[in-house]
C-alpha cells in the first residue's frame, strides 16, 4: 500500500478493506493490522466512517468539528448580522461531505444562536458573528 500512495499523488482514501481482502486474498485481521502500520508511519489515519485517508507529508488537516469549521466562514469571509449565509450545498461542496453532516452541523450552530433560518428550504441567516479564540 506504501508504494501505492506514493505512487498515486491524486490518492486521498485508503481502499476499504474488503476490497483489499479480496485483491489481495488476506483476511480482515491482516487489512487491518496493515491500516496501523500505515497509521504508525504517518502514511495514514483513520476517518469516522471506518474509512482511512491518506496523510501527505507537509499538509495541514483542520480536525475541528465541522460546525466550528463552518462558524469560522463567518468572520473570515466577513459576514455581517443578518447576511444571508451560504447554501447547504455549498458547504457540502467546501468541506466534501454529506448532506446530513452539514445539516446537524447548521442545526448545532443554530442552537447555539449563530445563524437562524425560517423552515425548510429557507435561507439561513447570520446571527451573531463568533469571536475567533487567539490561540498560543
Amino acid at each position: 500500500m506504501k508504494a501505492k500512495i506514493k505512487a498515486d499523488r491524486e490518492m486521498t482514501e485508503l481502499p476499504p478493506a474488503v476490497d483489499l481482502m479480496r485483491d489481495h486474498d488476506v483476511s480482515r485481521g491482516v487489512v487491518l493490522r496493515a491500516f496501523k502500520a500505515l497509521a504508525k508511519d504517518g502514511v495514514a489515519e483513520p476517518v469516522r466512517g471506518g474509512r482511512w485517508r491518506v496523510v501527505r507529508e507537509g499538509e495541514q488537516v483542520d480536525r475541528r468539528p465541522l460546525d466550528e469549521r463552518i462558524a469560522a466562514i463567518i468572520p473570515a469571509e466577513g459576514f455581517e448580522v443578518g447576511a444571508a449565509f451560504l447554501s447547504a450545498s455549498d458547504l457540502m461542496d467546501r468541506f466534501g461531505v454529506s448532506r446530513p453532516t452539514v445539516t446537524k452541523a447548521l442545526d448545532k450552530l443554530e442552537a447555539a444562536g449563530v445563524l437562524a433560518s425560517r423552515g425548510q428550504g429557507k435561507v439561513r441567516t447570520v446571527r451573531a458573528v463568533p469571536i475567533r479564540e487567539e490561540r498560543s
